[in-house]
């Protein structure tokens, strides 16, 4: 394609997760062989399923999240790993049940579950996964932990049907787009760095500070997603530029470009993701118009904003190099590709 949108990259943008990773990286392995025995089943199609997805790639940051929580705090036990495992359940249903919903091609630069096996397949084995999941948190054995993660899911759900509802809505508010990322990204992250509070034993400071920066860590990162599905970067992270374009989704560089332009302009948004009348030569155009607009610029600046509460969340919790590695992982967020 011709018109990429390009802004100024920062150098190193994956040592932001590097520190995290080694922190928890023994716990990981252990996380990751849990999930490998978990989406075994006699009915063949559900591991070859939940496999496509989980082995697909993805740097598992939210159950890294669960396992540093927890370890920040010297915790010793079992728990977190289940925890863990389950939220990286979670998240793996929610992109199954998101394809279908959105009518999704690709996922992590190949086909979509979806593409390959059908809707009802990724709908059913998404549901497999959450059934994992809440089994995961009942053998864990503390009530705070399953309360938390069941209200996330709660949440998540609510979300996915908001956005079924603004989908395609150019009319959709910047407030109603954040409510419904605030429900489907960063409800997860938040439970995610809870829960790992709570299994170590943590009172409600610590338990909230911890929810607190996830919360605004999640809506970083999808900000950051936003603004990369129309930015070159967006290929250089073997990903295909656009793709949030070709599907009509409303994120919040088009809201901004939408509202920002004339009425020939928002006709063209119109037609291309209301109607879903697009091509080739319109994403050119629509990231043209972004970067006329500085709907990219100002959503990354949205972004940094949300990154800026996540590390102030911090701020009352003892140092130490996990609540560091944390504070690097904020950085990592709003810095992928810019």
């Amino acid at each position: 394609m011709g018109n990429v949108a390009t802004l100024q990259k920062k150098p190193g943008p994956e040592s932001g997760v590097e520190r995290l990773a080694g922190l928890v990286a023994d716990d990981m392995r252990r996380v990751n062989e849990l999930i490998l025995s978990r989406t075994g089943s006699d009915v063949k199609l559900i591991p070859e399923v939940a496999s496509h997805l989980i082995e697909s790639g993805g740097k598992r940051l939210r159950p890294m999240l669960t396992l540093a929580a927890a370890q920040m705090f010297g915790y010793g036990g079992e728990g977190h790993i289940r925890l863990a495992a389950s939220v990286e359940f979670m998240h793996t249903a929610t992109l199954l049940h998101d394809d279908v919903v959105d009518e999704s091609d690709m996922r992590r630069g190949k086909a979509a579950a979806r593409m390959v096996w059908g809707n009802e397949a990724s709908v059913l084995v998404g549901d497999f996964l959450l059934g994992q999941a809440f089994k995961m948190m009942v053998e864990v054995g503390s009530l705070p932990a399953l309360d938390v993660l069941s209200d996330a899911a709660a949440v998540i759900a609510e979300g996915e049907v908001m956005q079924l509802v603004t989908a395609q809505n150019t009319a959709t508010t910047e407030d109603e787009y954040l409510a419904v990322i605030r429900a489907k990204t960063a409800a997860l992250f938040a439970a995610a760095c809870e829960v790992g509070a709570i299994v170590a034993g943590q009172g409600v400071e610590q338990r909230r500070a911890l929810g607190s920066y996830g919360a605004n860590l999640g809506l970083a990162f999808q900000l950051i997603d936003d603004a990369l599905d129309y930015s070159g970067v967006q290929a250089d992270l073997g990903k295909r530029v656009g793709d949030d374009f070709r599907d009509g989704k409303i994120t919040l560089p088009v809201l901004l470009a939408y509202r920002r332009g004339d009425e020939e302009e928002r006709a063209f948004w119109t037609r291309c993701l209301r109607d879903r009348a697009s091509g080739e030569a319109d994403l050119d155009r629509a990231i043209a118009l972004m970067v006329e607009h500085r709907a990219l610029e100002d959503t990354v600046a949205r972004a940094r904003h949300y990154g800026a509460m996540a590390r102030d969340a911090l701020g009352t919790l003892p140092k130490s190099e996990h609540r560091t590695a944390l504070l690097e992982v904020v950085d990592f967020c709003v810095n992928r590709g810019f």
